[in-house]
Parts: structure tokens; C-alpha cells; sequence
């Protein structure tokens, strides 16, 4: 087997449900060799290790930086930890994919984003929704122009998690909030569709936990195009997204974040559904995806490039500075 057709070596930083998950989703990944895991405890990263058949279980980032088998690291730690381990990975020479949000706001992107091309390093943002079959299909769908121009989108969704004050979804320190939990998936469909608002209204309510918990937002764009957004944890709705334009519209499957399927709504057809299931979780397709650019030299993606996650980390700031929401790593 030739270096281009190794498997990429992966190293993954996070012993939670996240990194569960996305370890998960590897087992459809051939591309990807999982080497190694990190965790704040040794005992967390032991039982990840026995759980997933991981060769290396470490205590701490560095022991894990330190090691020559791992090339990508993919970190699964708090929203606020990001920016630091992501610099750390790439200061290290280690390629990386980096949990949503990518950062907790545009200023440590941009020191992201920056470290990466110092280095000559691969990094990318792990929005897992866009390389998932019914969302390339939809790519293609748009691009040969089945709703002629695409005008309107709305999406959203809302669930409501038992408050528990210790996890990150409540925690002001951790960068937790609605917005950058599940309101990214919806900033980063309108970027897709639409590419970088023009204009961004916002309202949104701090709860008793110091963070948001119930968003709406309205993004006009250059063409006149608008994207009608909302997230909540104060109510009860399964996620999705509908796009609009001159010849029908087309509704994603929910939920948002994994769909797997479409239904087209075209003047003067009948109603076509179009199922697109994929195996396992569908966590492998980012991986797949970070390992072919790896093995083809290249240092980020067409699909999730660094220039507009920048573009969406400062639409979130944007959001942000409408409902009043400001970090304590931000003072």
C-alpha cells in the first residue's frame, strides 16, 4: 500500500459524548486509523480505550502531542478549550478537526486560522451535516437550479434539556449557550445557501443560567435572499430546514444536523420524497473527508474552508452582541 492509501492515524482529544460519537462513526471510516486518546483523567481514557480498541490512552494532551503515530488530532473538548487545543495540536505539527463551535468567538478563530497556515498545517472545522449524502445531493439539486434562484430558508429547532448546572450547555466558562450548541448548524446552512449576510437581526433571551436559551434571527444577504432562524431550549420541536425559490421548495428531512432524506415541492409536479440513508452515524463522512485532503497535501477543505468559518464566527459574534451575550473568557 502506497503513503497516499494509508490510513490516516487520528488521535482524538475528549472522552465524552462527543467523542463517543464520532468514534463511533469511524467504525465506517476506512480511511481513518483511530491511534490514540486523551482525556484530563487516565481512568476516562482507559475505559474510551476498552470501549473503541484504542492502542494508546494517554493523560493529558502533551503525552498525546508527543506521540509520532498520531497525525490528526480531532478535539471533542469544551466550546472554550478549543482555540487553546487546536493551537497546541498545530504547534505540535499535528493536523486537526475541531469540534463546533469552532471557537468561542472570531478573534481566536482568526489565531486558529492563522497557526494552521503557519504551520502548514490541515485544519478544519468539523460541521459534520455538510458532507452527509442528502446534503451533497442537495448541492447538486441547487446547482442545476431545480428551484431556479433560492431566496428564503427557514430553519430551526428546540428541545429542552433538564437543567443540570454542571453541564457545558448551562455554563457561562464553558462557552455554552443555545447559539453555539445548535444555532451554528443554522448560521453555517445560511452561509452554504447564501454565503456572508449583509445584514443580521437578532432578539434572544439570557436565562437564569447566565447563557441564551431561546434565539430568533434574521439574515438578509446581498440578493435580497433571507434566512429565517431559530433556536431554543425554553420549547419543543425537531429541527429542519426548509429553502424556498421561484420554482418550489425543498424541505430537509429533520433532524437538521443528520438528515437523510428530501422532499421536493416543484410548480406543477407532484410532491417527490428522495431517501439517502448512509450506514452507521454519519460522523464518518468529516473524517473521510480531513483524510482525503490530508493525503492529497492539502491544508483545508473546499467543502468547510477557513475563510468562511471565519465569516461564520463573526455572524455568531454579531448574534451575540444583539441578545447580550458576552463570555467571562471574553472580559
Amino acid at each position: 500500500m502506497s503513503p497516499q492509501d494509508q490510513p490516516v492515524r487520528l488521535g482524538i482529544l475528549g472522552t465524552g459524548r462527543m467523542a463517543r460519537d464520532f468514534a463511533e462513526g469511524l467504525k465506517h471510516a476506512p480511511s481513518i486509523r483511530l491511534q490514540a486518546v486523551a482525556s484530563r483523567r487516565q481512568d476516562a481514557a482507559d475505559r474510551f480505550a476498552s470501549d473503541f480498541a484504542v492502542p494508546d490512552a494517554t493523560e493529558g494532551l502533551d503525552r498525546m502531542l508527543a506521540n509520532p503515530d498520531v497525525e490528526l488530532v480531532y478535539i471533542a473538548t469544551p466550546h472554550a478549550m478549543h482555540c487553546d487545543d487546536t493551537l497546541a495540536c498545530l504547534e505540535a505539527g499535528k493536523h486537526v478537526l475541531c469540534e463546533k463551535p469552532f471557537a468561542i468567538n472570531a478573534k481566536q478563530a482568526e489565531r486558529m486560522v492563522a497557526a494552521a497556515r503557519a504551520h502548514n498545517r490541515f485544519l478544519m472545522e468539523a460541521m459534520w451535516t455538510r458532507y452527509l449524502p442528502a446534503v451533497t445531493r442537495l448541492r447538486e439539486l441547487l446547482d442545476e437550479g431545480v428551484l431556479g434562484r433560492s431566496r428564503l430558508m427557514v430553519a430551526g429547532g428546540a428541545f429542552m434539556p433538564p437543567f443540570d448546572p454542571d453541564d457545558y450547555l448551562f455554563r457561562p466558562d464553558l462557552g455554552g449557550g443555545v447559539l453555539l450548541d445548535a444555532g451554528v448548524y443554522l448560521v453555517s446552512w445560511a452561509s452554504w445557501l447564501f454565503g456572508q449576510p449583509e445584514q443580521i437581526m437578532a432578539t434572544g433571551r439570557i436565562g437564569d443560567s447566565g447563557v441564551d436559551e431561546h434565539d430568533a434571527v434574521l439574515l438578509e444577504h446581498a440578493d435580497g435572499s433571507t434566512a429565517q432562524l431559530y433556536v431554543s431550549l425554553q420549547a419543543k420541536r425537531s429541527p429542519d430546514v426548509m429553502i424556498a425559490g421561484e420554482r418550489g421548495s425543498i424541505h430537509i428531512h429533520p433532524p437538521v444536523f443528520a438528515p437523510r432524506g428530501l422532499t421536493l415541492k416543484l410548480d406543477g409536479a407532484d410532491e417527490q420524497h428522495l431517501d439517502l440513508p448512509f450506514a452507521g452515524n454519519g460522523y464518518q463522512f468529516e473524517a473521510e473527508e480531513a483524510a482525503r485532503c490530508i493525503r492529497q497535501g492539502r491544508t483545508e477543505s473546499s467543502r468547510m474552508p477557513l475563510d468562511e468559518t471565519l465569516q461564520i464566527m463573526r455572524t455568531l459574534d454579531t448574534i451575540r452582541a444583539r441578545i447580550g451575550l458576552r463570555y467571562p473568557m471574553e472580559d
